[in-house]
């Protein structure tokens, strides 16, 4: 069976992903908090653990993975968002959750084996919660119920950070129940205008971070393989899983993993910068899904991603180009060394150069097969380009005719017009000694190219 290394936040290291139960691979992966449509960054994790899900797929066989990727359902910017606009809680989430999927459909992603809801999993919750206090690991303060960082001796080990670090660098909500500043809430209570639940401690709602722990044990138990997120969870979040977790008496996960972050034109996405934008805002401007995934992946994931409006463009050019190519081929088998840059810690921007190698030598049928392992050229994507591929090798054969008989007759006028038509239907022409080349550009539009030939 094919060998897969992950990296491991946790040791710092490369590791082969041996999974605990043979022959079988558990992943957890944090989802969104379902109040608004999800931004370009938030698309980065889902491509880059949509793109882990197919691999073990195809090492291990689509029944023998189980993913998790969680929406989070209860939460104050929900509530805020619901105050804000009239709608109910439910009216909210339900709409938000499918307005992501669609979005996430949109680049390809396939669904998790589970989608759990956080206010399906409460009971689970307050089990744990309830158990952490029996423990010695958590207390209860005027309605709150808090998790005791200094009774976990490794607190701060995994994102490798001192309390005094962790205080000074983060934004510490101070609360005079509190026992120490870093103590992080497993439980709070709710007003008669908020969601609440019953409980030991009275009517309220989880804390965001026992919210993960809870249902990764409900749905894939004790232990499991792989955990992932960005690396903004690193800290707080993921810190407080394993704490919380460990307490309770769970294994956790093996293996953790979080992708860069992204950034827009070389700069921090933010509203104040005017370069925040969503998934659908890309979609809407006319940049198909297939494209966004190309991009997302052209980078490694342990690398911060820059989004260009040049890298998109050139996906686009490089995806028609591809697509004419494997147009009505049958895909061949994934090869060895297309499965060994996957399986090397996801190693998709090795992947990608070779798949400019196989197209440049004519390989569709590998090709198509490598990008169906990560989600690529696959009709699942939609007709983005619009009609049938085009076969640009008929009109590069006619321009190097042409420049041969040219080179003879000392005439290049015929040369000149086809690739004046060329062009102005979006395709550049690239003309050595080696040959014509023909490379669609994003504004490719081949219905100009009708009659030329």
């Amino acid at each position: 069976m094919t060998s897969i290394t992950l990296h491991n936040t946790k040791t710092r290291k490369k590791e082969a992903l041996v999974p605990i139960k043979p022959g079988e691979v558990s992943m957890y992966v944090c989802g969104p908090t379902v109040y608004d449509r999800a931004h370009i960054g938030n698309a980065r994790p889902v491509i880059v653990f949509d793109t882990l899900f197919r691999l073990l797929r195809h090492v291990y066989g689509a029944d023998r993975v189980s993913y998790v990727r969680n929406f989070t359902d209860v939460d104050d910017k929900i509530n805020a968002r619901a105050a804000e606009t009239g709608q109910s809680i439910r009216e909210i989430t339900d709409g938000t959750i499918a307005l992501y999927l669609e979005d996430m459909d949109a680049v390809g992603a396939l669904h998790p084996t589970h989608m759990p809801r956080a206010t399906e999993y409460i009971q689970p919750m307050v089990d744990m919660t309830a158990d952490l206090i029996e423990k010695g690991h958590a207390y209860e303060a005027e309605g709150h119920v808090l998790f005791a960082v200094e009774s976990y001796a490794d607190y701060g080990k995994f994102s490798g950070r001192s309390l005094d670090d962790m205080i000074a660098g983060s934004r510490v909500e101070v609360a005079p129940y509190k026992r120490n500043p870093m103590d992080f809430v497993l439980w709070k209570p709710s007003d008669a205008d908020t969601p609440g639940w019953a409980s030991p401690w009275g009517k309220g709602r989880p804390g965001w971070h026992i919210e993960c722990s809870a249902m990764a044990h409900e749905l894939l138990g004790e232990s499991f393989d792989i955990h992932g997120g960005g690396n903004d969870l690193m800290f707080p979040h993921h810190e407080n899983e394993i704490a919380q977790s460990k307490c309770a008496g769970h294994d956790f996960a093996n293996i953790w993993m979080h992708n860069e972050m992204l950034q827009v034109e070389g700069k921090k996405m933010s509203k104040s910068l005017g370069n925040f934008f969503t998934v659908r805002d890309l979609l809407d401007k006319g940049v198909p899904g297939e494209v966004i995934r190309f991009v997302m992946l052209s980078t490694h994931y342990r690398k911060p991603m820059d989004w260009t409006e040049r890298k998109w463009k050139e996906a686009e050019a490089t995806l028609r180009k591809w697509r004419a190519l494997v147009d009505g081929v049958e895909a061949s088998e994934v090869s060895a060394s297309v499965l060994a840059l996957l399986s090397d810690d996801l190693n998709t921007a090795g992947l990608i150069a070779e798949m400019h190698r196989m197209a440049n030598t004519g390989d569709a049928g590998g090709l198509k097969a490598a990008g169906a392992l990560i989600g690529l050229l696959g009709d699942d994507l939609g007709d983005w380009m619009g009609g049938e591929a085009v076969d640009l090798s008929l009109y590069s054969n006619a321009l190097s005719r042409a420049r041969e008989q040219a080179m003879q007759t000392k005439n290049f006028s015929a040369v000149d017009d086809l690739k004046t038509a060329l062009t102005e239907a979006g395709v550049e022409v690239r003309m050595s000694k080696e040959g014509v080349e023909l490379v669609p550009t994003a504004d490719f539009d081949p219905s100009k190219l009708e009659g030329l030939l």
